[in-house]
């Protein structure tokens, strides 16, 4: 967030609006007081605005967008946000003054911008950098040593700067070595200020990407530490608590807000699980703010560039996630990799939105590429898995169980229809074609054979015999119509995946009910959700011939159903075998 609201103050107030030119030195000079007064006037109306956002998102149920934002997405999004991080300090640890660039790959031109000033590197402020890296590295190393012997862990940064800073002001780093220092702090609470709107338009873009990504950092943090202990967050509250900050404290010229990861876990390892560890360090910051913030004004910017360095070590270790994500989901690992680019490229604004807009892309190419499944029982239970996954699951005997892993829409209804033939292998379209082939024969001939019988019976005016010759002729035309016993006697499609239908699905399942059954299948469905079933309903696939009989609950219902329809129809023809059947 820094980075993102640091970006908008170079670009509204660079230090070129604010040359003046000095008499003395014959050369220009930067007016610093009207510059930071500038910026600080931006930053505090983009903050302002950016809580403005974050109130109307709250107030027409914005929350959940939250749902986009999966874990993969915000890992590979804070990675790529942590190297903007790092290359922003990068002319803090050598002490340079690299231009600065915004728009899209200008993380690699600061990159290129850095390495080409190296050779200009002011050798004291590196010492100080590498010295105060190794310092806090030994410190940290130290107090997870310690850790369980302490019993809270030892403030190592605070410790840095206190050290650095009186260094600093005994050596006098800054004029004898030109190293660079916080400089003047100002003391007590600025007054409340009208936001600058004139600038409105020129940030409005840069106020909804930081309303976006201080929320779903909050979000996300949030959530972790509610499935810990065992509570509810409110997105939408989150969202209005945010907003409310943020508007208020931009009058008062205050900085955006979101949430630390690594401060929180450190309050929380602490004990402070509750608000009012929270109102404990508002009161510490409000007393440094009012009475001792101006002691550390010679604390070497390198300190806090080296500070960041060290925490941002953790985050660093979230690039161990691609392999890890590479065994479990490829398609989560992508997510990560592309939302780490993309970050990297458009800076951290439009680089989240790009990541939702890609991560969202994965789900609509996933619910286009389902697995399809064949289904069967485990042995003496009612548990139906897929027979290509599970060895010890057998196909029931006349009947295909089938399943689509993603929800059934206009995006994937012909390919649900093609699996559904090649799961189990009849290809209806040769089978109908070959049976209109057939019943347009048996017509024919029919009438061949009638029209035949009326010349005979015109010529010989005779009646015939039940059992002449020519009843005999007459009889030949009978066709087969039993059932092929190499198909199934039943299909049961098995909707539980599917959330939801569109008019498309629900034409999809009517026209295989009407395809199958022409070829003497039954096909019913499992479904359990409302929502589904209505659809079903509202696209006519129940009606008078079709009732909702073919729609169980379960797949264990349907397969007890199909099986009793079976052995009805077995009973049946041994019936009409034996003579027994009226």
């Amino acid at each position: 967030m820094s980075v993102m609201i640091g970006g908008v103050v170079d670009r509204l107030a660079p230090d070129s609006n604010f040359e003046i030119w000095d008499n003395v030195t014959n050369s220009s000079i930067i007016d610093t007081v009207a510059r930071d007064k500038d910026r600080v006037q931006i930053a505090a109306t983009v903050t302002f605005m950016s809580g403005l956002f974050q109130i109307l998102l709250g107030l027409i149920k914005f929350g959940f967008v939250v749902t986009y934002l999966s874990e993969p997405l915000v890992r590979g999004y804070t990675t790529g946000a942590a190297i903007h991080v790092i290359v922003s300090q990068l002319k803090y640890t050598f002490g340079i003054n690299p231009k600065r660039y915004s728009g899209p790959v200008s993380l690699i031109y600061t990159v290129l911008e850095i390495c080409y000033l190296l050779p200009e590197t002011n050798i004291g402020t590196l010492v100080v950098s590498i010295v105060a890296i190794v310092s806090l590295v030994l410190a940290k190393e130290l107090n997870a040593y310690l850790g369980k012997k302490l019993p809270v862990p030892l403030p190592m940064e605070l410790f840095a700067v206190i050290i650095a800073t009186v260094i600093s002001w005994q050596v006098n780093l800054e004029e004898r070595y030109g190293v660079a220092v916080v400089g003047e702090i100002p003391s007590g609470l600025r007054p409340p200020a009208v936001p600058a709107s004139s600038i409105f338009v020129q940030i409005i873009g840069d106020a909804f990407a930081l309303s976006i990504v201080g929320y779903g950092i909050a979000i996300s943090l949030g959530r972790i530490f509610a499935l810990k202990y065992g509570y509810k967050v409110d997105s939408n509250q989150e969202l209005l608590a945010l907003g409310l900050s943020n508007s208020v404290g931009g009058l008062f010229q205050c900085f955006a807000i979101s949430c630390s990861m690594s401060r929180s876990l450190v309050q929380e390892s602490t004990g402070g699980k509750t608000q009012v560890a929270g109102a404990v360090s508002a009161v510490v910051i409000l007393f440094i703010t009012l009475w001792i913030g101006s002691l550390f004004e010679d604390l070497p910017k390198a300190v806090l560039a080296a500070i960041i360095f060290v925490n941002l070590h953790g985050i660093m270790k979230q690039f161990l996630d691609i392999p890890a994500l590479w065994k479990t989901n490829k398609v989560d690992m992508l997510v990560w990799v592309v939302t780490f680019i993309l970050t990297l490229l458009l800076n951290p604004d439009f680089g989240l939105i790009a990541a939702i807009a890609f991560s969202m892309l994965t789900v609509i190419f996933r619910t286009q590429l389902p697995k399809y499944s064949l289904l069967g029982q485990l042995a003496g239970t009612d548990i139906y898995k897929p027979v290509e996954d599970y060895s010890q699951a057998k196909q029931v005997p006349g009947i295909l169980i089938f399943r689509s892993s993603a929800t059934l829409y206009f995006a994937n209804a012909e390919m649900y229809q093609e699996a559904l033939g090649e799961k189990s292998g009849i290809d209806i379209t040769k089978i109908l074609s070959r049976k209109k082939k057939l019943e347009a024969k048996r017509k024919r001939h029919e009438t061949k054979m009638a029209k035949k019988a009326k010349k005979e019976l015109k010529k010989q005016r005779i009646d015939m015999e039940p059992n002449s010759e020519h009843q005999k002729d007459i009889a030949i035309i009978d066709v087969d119509n039993d059932p092929d016993p190499s198909l199934p006697r039943a299909i049961i499609l098995d909707l539980s995946p599917v959330n939801f239908l569109d008019t498309v699905g629900v034409k999809t399942i009517k026209n295989i009910r009407r395809d199958y059954g022409e070829i003497d299948i039954e096909v019913v469905l499992t479904c359990c959700q409302s929502g589904v079933v209505a659809s079903l309903q509202r696209g006519g696939l129940f009606n008078d011939k079709v009732t909702k009989s073919c729609l169980f609950n379960t797949i264990h219902d349907a397969v007890l159903y199909c099986l009793s329809e079976k052995t009805m129809c077995q009973n049946d023809e041994e019936e009409e075998m034996n003579g027994t059947h009226f």
